[in-house]
């Protein structure tokens, strides 16, 4: 099982937040700013993240209308996949973590009564995992392009057509216990800043638009951080 660790990721104010569900930045008061960017610091250079993603790649033997067979007899269920999977040769298992440390240290200032720290490293810590998942993404298509293929999209458990309840498929697959994350007796990944995905190889690919992947997604109409804007 490939693993791989010393991920660079990048921490932008405004990615950091829009994960705290704040579109107009300009608004924002220098001192909060600075203090986001003290946050941003600590965590980079005082050992609060740990990103690491360990991955499985299986092959494909058949997909029908809502289920992916692998060869070996594991299933994972999802009418998405016969749609945007259709061409894909093998299915790469992921999950990725920034590690324990960002949440304990945000557990940590609102036992000592500072919550508006507590929010905003929170906030940083879901801008990295949203980082990772898009390094995640391009080691994989490294990995696909070596085996002389293209890497879809990636589909987590969770959206439209890809029920949550995989969650537990998906993690028979890929030992992530080697990064450090496992499922709750409920299905919540621990440490909770992780990402579970996985992305088909084949040699033409589907791929689609962030606004694409909102659209699919159960809390399109709701969500505070999509990146962009969804209609329906």
């Amino acid at each position: 099982m490939p693993v791989i660790r010393d991920i660079p990721l990048s921490l932008e104010i405004n990615d950091v937040l829009r994960r705290q569900g704040i579109r107009d930045y300009s608004r924002l008061r220098d001192e909060t700013k600075a203090l986001i960017y003290e946050l941003i610091a600590s965590a980079e250079n005082d050992g609060l993240l740990e990103p690491a993603v360990a991955y499985e790649i299986h092959a494909i033997a058949n997909i029908d209308h809502d289920r992916l067979y692998l060869e070996g007899g594991l299933v994972l269920n999802g009418s998405l996949f016969s749609s945007v999977l259709s061409s894909a040769r093998e299915l790469a298992i992921v999950v990725g973590t920034i590690g324990p440390n960002l949440e304990e240290k945000v557990v940590d200032y609102f036992a000592n009564n500072e919550p508006v720290k507590g929010l905003l490293l929170d906030g940083i810590g879901s801008a990295a995992v949203d980082s990772l998942f898009q390094e995640a993404c391009r080691s994989i298509a490294q990995e696909a392009s070596t085996r002389g293929y293209q890497a879809s999209s990636p589909l987590s458990p969770g959206v439209q057509g890809f029920p949550l309840t995989e969650q537990w498929q998906v993690f028979r697959l890929v030992p992530a216990e080697q990064v450090g994350v496992s499922l709750t007796e409920s299905g919540v990944m621990v440490p909770r800043k992780s990402v579970s995905m996985v992305i088909g190889f084949g040699p033409q690919m589907r791929t689609w638009t962030q606004a694409q992947v909102c659209a699919h997604c159960n809390l399109r109409r709701t969500c505070r951080y999509k990146i962009v804007s969804v209609d329906g």
